[in-house]
């Protein structure tokens, strides 16, 4: 009889309800949420999906993260920068560059864009955050979940990566929520209607050597870019020169996805209760929105600039789209627009700055590497 009470007594003792804490139970709900928004909202579910069942997994059972755990090793993949790098090239494999080729002007909105991470870099200092936590936190701005994991890993911020990760794929989700309301506070009903010119048509001969010039000209200014660039520009190079439809195909579909799984289960497995639950994580959210927010703004407004020095051949919506979440804000750029006159068709030129806005996040990564002397 002793027997079989010991053994009950330590199958209770092994049950996930003994160990779980008050914080463990929030970061359950927390996940709850998220699974919400990507599968009955479909609010970036690719996302949201895995990173979601990720923290449902580790507030569970937290060994599943320890050393020797299953997730350990897909999160040594992000520390390492491997899994950012290899999204990079699946993105460039996906992307059409053929918009920002035919209006080289949508560089600049790209990078109006990255101004909210200059300036949550400086609110983040001010918050209290070193100068390298400031910059890993600030690359929130640009929307961009993969560059968020590859800085935070350079710089050495691995205890911030859960939160710097999950609040940047947070707020890449939720694009159509955010900037709408930034949008038309900052235009005018006129300046929403205005239509722009139909794109130029853009050669074989541009889209292929676009990447390679790309990738010599940024690499070798900033060569701490390359992981990041030189994989989208490499990605896009397999898709624009079309003798390689295998690799186009594997980068672009099997191999995105597969790293999609690691990364995104990796990275929800960071949000333990006891990583999560702290004032840093809420400065961090805080600010992460604070930067998308800037950005968003900052891109409208020069918009508006480019609408005056073009008298009104560019609509400021575009501006919207420089943040990084391709293509996503292009698509909120286009729907904005739409509101305001139905025949208006922004997607394609809003298409620029958003790809533009790929390379200015990689570009501002790099440059934080740089200062800080990070190879």
């Amino acid at each position: 009889m002793s027997y079989i009470a010991n053994t009950l007594e330590n199958l209770v003792g092994q049950t996930a309800f003994m160990t779980m804490t008050v914080g463990n139970i929030i970061m359950i709900l927390v996940a709850f949420v998220f699974l919400y928004l990507a599968i009955a909202k479909g609010f970036e579910p690719l996302l949201l999906t895995p990173i979601a069942f990720g923290m449902l997994l580790v507030n569970i059972y937290p060994d599943i993260m320890a050393e020797g755990g299953l997730l350990h090793y897909f999160y040594l993949l992000d520390e390492w920068s491997i899994l950012p790098s290899l999204i990079f090239m699946g993105v460039g494999a996906m992307t059409d560059f053929g918009p920002l080729i035919a209006n080289p002007k949508s560089f600049l909105l790209g990078a109006a864009a990255q101004f909210g991470i200059f300036a949550a870099y400086f609110g983040a200092i001010a918050m209290g955050f070193n100068d390298k936590a400031a910059a890993a936190v600030s690359i929130i701005g640009g929307a961009d979940g993969p560059t968020s994991i590859f800085l935070a890993g350079k710089l050495g911020q691995t205890t911030l990566l859960g939160p710097i990760a999950v609040a940047a794929y947070s707020y890449m989700s939720l694009v159509p929520i955010i900037q709408p309301p930034i949008m038309k506070l900052l235009t005018t009903e006129k300046e929403r209607k205005i239509k722009m010119e139909q794109l130029r048509p853009v050669s074989k001969l541009e889209r292929i050597l676009f990447p390679i010039v790309v990738t010599v000209v940024v690499c070798l200014i900033l060569p701490t870019t390359a992981p990041l660039v030189g994989m989208l520009m490499l990605g896009n190079l397999f898709k624009e020169s079309g003798v390689v439809r295998q690799l186009t195909d594997t980068a672009s579909n099997a191999l995105m996805y597969i790293v999609v799984i690691f990364l995104g289960t990796s990275v929800g497995a960071t949000t333990s209760a006891e990583a999560f639950l702290n004032l840093a994580t809420i400065k961090i959210v805080v600010l992460g929105l604070i930067a998308f927010a800037f950005g968003t703004a900052a891109g409208v407004v020069f918009g508006k600039l480019m609408c005056i020095a073009t008298k009104g051949k560019v609509n400021p919506l575009i501006g919207s789209a420089g943040v990084s979440a391709v293509p996503m804000a292009a698509r909120v750029s286009q729907k904005v627009g739409a509101e305001a006159d139905p025949t208006n068709f922004l997607l394609m030129h809003a298409m620029g700055p958003n790809v533009a806005g790929v390379i200015g996040t990689a570009v501002a990564a790099g440059t934080f590497m740089a200062i800080f002397g990070v190879k």
